[in-house]
């Protein structure tokens, strides 16, 4: 008999291919897993990696047991969602994924009156820039800005998330203009500015193509991957960049420079997956989360916050 884990073992190593990356997906030591391994190849009698420079690379018998493992972990995520979907009281621990943007300039507060209201469920914040997967329960809800929500997933969309040109307040440039005002172009003396930027791990193709088809390859001085601190060096006066509107108008110091560029607009979205929709505390997370962001969309979609924090 083959146990679950072992299969487990054996996708975690063909996904990291080494023992140490296995080890840290499976939160064991190294030694466990040479000892797990070489106990199931002995039982088996057959060898399931090649072991070479470049790591551990699955034979035949290796691949065929990653794919048996593929197609068992999503049958048992698949039993788990439709067994969590059944409760009906809010109760328990809700996850929720968003980014470091959302989480500290949108999503906090929405937590905080969640949890007064729902002091049972206790909430497990996930900050990820990079996309987690709600079918394989890495979260239960998702807080995300995104064009493409996915065929699989299910809630709805809160708003547009506008996007500005920003430069430090201390700049001779006049008082941002109105959202609606002007022309979606930039004004020539921007141009020949020092931009900021989002560096290629980030995975803001479209920001970057909308830079390199406005912006001499030169004139881009300071890259970074993430908005939180692409908005403190404009801040700072490294130069100016393409942010959130509703990260423009709360970091202090900032001013917007030119009209809402419409191209760079997506979509904010709160997600969750089919399964657990009826979920006691998944719904009712989606009905508070939803009416409070809601509230929120005139500030999202590039209209000033109230109470905005000024510059010391």
């Amino acid at each position: 008999m083959i146990a679950w884990d072992d299969f487990r073992l054996v996708q975690a190593i063909a996904e990291t291919g080494s023992l140490a990356g296995a080890a840290a997906a499976l939160n064991v030591n190294h030694s466990t897993v040479f000892r797990r391994l070489g106990t199931l190849e002995h039982q088996l009698g057959v060898r399931l990696f090649e072991r070479a420079r470049t790591g551990y690379a699955p034979t035949s018998t290796g691949e065929e047991m990653v794919r048996l493992a593929a197609r068992m972990g999503e049958e048992v995520l698949a039993v788990e969602r439709r067994i969590t979907g059944q409760d009906l009281r809010p109760s328990g621990e809700l996850r929720v994924t968003t980014n470091d943007t959302f989480l500290v300039h949108l999503a906090t507060p929405v937590l905080a009156s969640f949890r007064r209201a729902y002091p049972e469920i206790t909430l497990d914040i996930v900050v990820a820039n990079q996309t987690l997967s709600l079918s394989k329960r890495d979260a239960d809800v998702a807080i995300r800005a995104t064009d493409r929500p996915g065929d699989t997933l299910v809630g709805r969309r809160i708003s547009s998330v506008s996007w500005g040109v920003y430069g430090p307040r201390s700049d001779a440039d006049p008082e941002p203009p109105a959202p609606d005002a002007g022309s979606a172009g930039l004004p020539r003396h921007l141009l020949d500015r020092d931009w900021l930027g989002f560096a290629e791990s980030f995975g803001s193709q479209r920001h970057n193509r909308w830079l390199r088809e406005r912006v001499d390859e030169a004139r881009i001085v300071y890259r970074t991957n993430t908005v939180l601190g692409l908005a403190e060096a404009v801040a700072a006066g490294i130069g100016i960049a393409v942010l959130p509107c509703f990260i423009g108008a709360t970091v202090p110091g900032l001013q917007r420079l030119a009209p809402i560029q419409p191209e760079l607009e997506t979509g904010l979205w709160l997600l969750t997956h089919p399964d657990l929709k009826a979920t006691a505390r998944v719904r009712t997370f989606m009905e508070h989360a939803g009416r409070e962001l809601s509230r929120m969309r005139p500030f999202i979609e590039g209209g000033e916050p109230v109470g905005r924090r000024e510059a010391p």
